[in-house]
């Protein structure tokens, strides 16, 4: 172990983005486990990376405004094709998600078969590049941040299924861009999940957390381990939420 490898003019950027995308997926997440439809990011999150693909392919500049576009407008014809599904089979609407997200993943593969860096852009999409994140990346997720907040604050429990779905399509695509699929869907879930066992407020409290102590840490024991960063992060969030689960109040057992 190596702290003197630890370079904050990195980890701090990176950091701030992941206290980002915790903002709105701790509030989403816990509305996701609510709604019984867990996979949803893992679709719509691929299939923004799916609209991020189409615009290497047509050469458009990486991170520019176009590539948001195509990015965006991708994630949200996939939540209006989940939004048409739920309404007509709610019953299977789970499969339905898990269907979209494997249809997606092969997408990508195909698309990217004969680009010689087909690897290296898919491995981008699902571990991410947090690492390389920069302050002026931030500002664009930031105003997303700050939108999706205001109506989750104003809506509640009171926004539409359409309304949901695309809220969810558009904080998810500026997410994936910053930290890649895998955190997206261990951001989105796996704090939410520490906190279940927890209740009214504290609740919420708990699953910001653990967030932020799972990104704080991970970010730093990557470096120092010199290991993936975002793999070490999915695993610090996932031992700091069996922690917090653990740590709160017993359940009484069924018919006690």
């Amino acid at each position: 172990m190596t702290w003197s490898a630890i370079d904050l003019s990195i980890l701090l950027p990176a950091f701030a983005a992941g206290v980002l995308v915790l903002a709105t997926h701790v509030p989403l997440g816990a509305q996701v486990l609510r709604k019984g439809i867990v996979f949803i990011d893992l679709a719509i999150a691929q299939i923004a990376g799916l609209g991020v693909i189409l615009a290497g392919m047509l050469e458009l500049a990486p991170g520019g405004w176009q590539v948001q576009v195509a990015a965006a407008s991708a994630a949200c014809l996939g939540a209006l094709l989940l939004t048409w599904t739920e309404k007509k089979w709610p019953e299977v609407q789970e499969a339905q998600i898990g269907v979209l997200f494997v249809l997606a993943a092969t997408a990508g593969i195909l698309l990217l078969a004969k680009n010689p860096h087909g690897g290296e852009h898919l491995r981008d999409l699902l571990a991410g590049q947090i690492l390389w994140v920069s302050y002026g990346q931030l500002a664009f997720p930031a105003l997303i941040t700050i939108a999706a907040l205001a109506v989750l604050w104003a809506r509640r429990d009171r926004l539409a299924r359409v309304g949901f779905y695309l809220l969810f399509a558009l904080v998810v695509t500026a997410s994936v861009q910053l930290v890649g699929v895998y955190l997206v869907f261990a951001t989105l879930i796996v704090p939410a999940l520490g906190a279940r066992s927890h209740s009214g407020r504290r609740r919420l409290a708990i699953a910001y957390g653990v967030g932020v102590a799972g990104y704080a840490a991970g970010l730093l024991l990557s470096a120092a381990l010199d290991l993936p960063t975002g793999a070490m992060v999915v695993w610090c969030l996932a031992v700091l939420a069996a922690v917090a689960h653990a740590a709160g109040p017993a359940r009484q057992p069924a018919g006690g």
